[in-house]
């Protein structure tokens, strides 16, 4: 299969120094020269599904500061070595909190689905990844940002949970908190309890129609199965609640956001455009 180069991106691979398989890293560097500083790094997940969009939302954006807002940064795209958009056995494992549960494989002759591995990729962000993004590229340590989207952005709250000190900022855009019996919750509670500091930002992000017939599915054979869907997630309420939540916490200043006219799958390329001014954005003056 021919490839189109993303604009400003290099692809490799990189596995954890411990083995194991590699992921495909997708990193955008910006012309020019670096601040002193170093640059500000947005890292986000499913990059085999985005790259190209976040790469694209970036170059025209910050091509044109003052009518956008958004300076220049680096990205750091985390996906799998796959032609397609998801590697949705390796994505299931990655993204899912500990303890993790095993599900019937998605194809007959396919492997089991697990969860659970998510402390282990972010073992490989810390300890691997960004130890070898610092080495090609200045970055200021102090802005680094994290994205994820779906099981992705459960992932964002989990490891915000876990190293509340790896990002400054933080965007969870319609995070599966009902997986697995919304473990994640009681683990919020049990942060807050503790009084543990979060020094940052945090953005929950969700679409209009995460929790309701979008107009084109009004009337659909499948709709009494998304109805009841939107009962069991309840992503829209379940990411407004965990944003008023975790703003509990010290240092954080975290909020919610809806998205208008958007599902949960065509939600995610304004979710990028989200990340990137609340990575890259200018800070108001005055």
């Amino acid at each position: 299969m021919t490839h189109a180069a993303i604009p400003d991106t290099v692809t490799f691979d990189i596995a954890p120094r411990e083995g194991g398989a590699p992921w495909r890293i997708f990193l955008y560097r910006p012309p020019g020269e670096p601040p002193a500083e170093g640059w500000p790094v947005l890292y986000y997940l499913d990059a085999n599904a985005v790259a190209g969009t976040a790469a694209d939302i970036l170059r025209v954006q910050a091509a044109w500061p003052l009518g956008t807002g958004i300076d220049w940064g680096v990205m750091v795209g985390i996906g799998y070595p796959t032609d397609g958009a998801y590697d949705s056995v390796r994505r299931s494992w990655d993204m899912g909190p500990p303890p993790g549960e095993t599900y019937p494989p998605h194809t007959p002759d396919g492997p089991p689905v697990r969860t659970g591995g998510a402390d282990h990729f972010l073992a490989f962000i810390e300890e691997d990844l960004k130890p070898e993004i610092t080495r090609r590229v200045p970055i200021n340590r102090r802005r680094q940002a994290i994205l994820g989207h779906s099981f992705g952005g459960l992932f964002v709250l989990h490891a915000l949970l876990r190293r509340p000190d790896a990002f400054a900022r933080w965007i969870s855009a319609s995070p599966a908190i009902w997986w697995e019996g919304a473990g994640i919750v009681d683990r919020a509670e049990a942060f807050l309890a503790e009084g543990r500091r979060a020094d940052g930002r945090l953005l929950v992000l969700a679409g209009e129609y995460e929790q309701a017939l979008a107009p084109f599915q009004r009337g659909a054979e499948d709709e009494a199965k998304r109805l009841s869907s939107f009962e069991e997630s309840r992503i829209v309420d379940n990411s407004r609640e965990m944003a008023e939540r975790l703003a509990r916490a010290p240092g954080l200043a975290a909020q919610f956001r809806l998205i208008a006219g958007e599902t949960h799958m065509s939600v995610l390329p304004a979710c990028v455009n989200e990340a990137i001014r609340f990575a890259f954005g200018r800070e108001p003056r005055g």
